[in-house]
């Protein structure tokens, strides 16, 4: 396994690690508190562990080859997964602001006990979570990989939530205002709907077939359009399937050269796209300059 693997895999199996360890934390601070404002950090943080699994699971199938059946790979499993975690994050965000909701009306902040309990572990829990993203973000230099990236941007989200459930308890301490706990809890509850709907946005679109973002596709046309060699193209398609890009690229050539200097040319345009698009998987069509459709050929490209 080569290095950047082993870079990836470790940063994968420390953001797990993290996960559990946060996830036993404050499962014991709700259990000393019954703060609200921790339940929506734990229900993030059950969300954080599901997460790093699938992420540890994709870095480990992109090690992997294709196999016979499946020729195009198995990262589609991620958008899968992706579905599943944004309906986990809305039904547990809707759950706290029900909660929430109750005891707005009853005038009840809930009984908030112990408060130095759940501080204390919501200070572990950001101290935990800024060693992991600066892991990530040395991982994710070293080997571009977005999987990696992706998920520190995630877990830096994590900590308004995590600070914001220590000023409730701090104010709870302090001086009785117990309602804090119940505007902390509904902000990290909205926040995870909205994190919820852009990753459910962004799987169902990829199952979709939707093509990659606008600049993605820009970038590769731009590259196809200043290379050596090609005198145009057409038909790009792009398709996401996971973290991976699906590119699909008709180029003009010049018809008298031989096929050989046809296909460098092609392997060529080839390397540049992916050495832009580290995950993006190349299929180039040549044709040559001025090419007409078959009459016989009723279907498009």
């Amino acid at each position: 396994m080569s290095n950047p693997n082993r870079l990836n895999l470790s940063a994968g199996v420390f953001s797990v690690c993290v996960a559990v360890s946060l996830v036993l934390a404050k499962l014991w601070a709700l259990s000393q508190t019954g703060s609200l404002s921790i339940a929506a950090t734990l229900a993030d943080s059950a969300l954080d562990l599901l997460m790093s699994m699938g992420g540890l699971a994709a870095i480990a199938y992109a090690a992997k080859p294709a196999d016979y059946d499946h020729a195009f790979g198995h990262s589609s499993a991620e958008d899968l997964a992706a579905l599943g975690q944004s309906a986990f994050i809305i039904v547990s965000a809707f759950a706290i602001l029900a909660a929430a909701g109750v005891r707005f009306m009853s005038g009840s902040s809930g009984a908030i006990e112990n408060e130095m309990a759940g501080m204390s572990v919501m200070v572990l829990s950001i101290v935990l979570t800024v060693a992991l993203v600066s892991y990530q973000a040395f991982v994710s230099k070293r080997t571009g990989n977005r999987v990696v990236a992706a998920d520190s941007l995630h877990y830096i989200g994590d900590l308004i939530p995590a600070i914001g459930a220590i000023i409730a308890l701090w104010a709870n301490r302090q001086f009785g205002i117990g309602y804090i706990d119940n505007v902390v809890a509904v902000l990290a509850a909205l926040i995870m709907i909205g994190g919820a709907v852009k990753i459910g946005k962004g799987a169902w679109d990829a199952l979709m077939d939707r093509a990659a973002d606008d600049d993605t596709v820009a970038s590769i046309a731009g590259i196809a359009g200043n290379f050596a060699g090609v005198h145009g193209f057409h038909d790009l398609k792009t398709r996401k399937a996971g973290s991976r890009v699906f590119v699909n690229l008709h180029i003009e050539l010049d018809g008298k050269q031989s096929l050989e200097d046809a296909h460098a040319i092609g392997a060529a345009l080839r390397r540049k796209i992916v050495e832009a698009h580290p995950n993006a998987d190349v299929l180039i069509h040549k044709d040559p300059i001025g090419v007409q459709p078959h009459p016989d050929d009723t279907r498009h490209h």
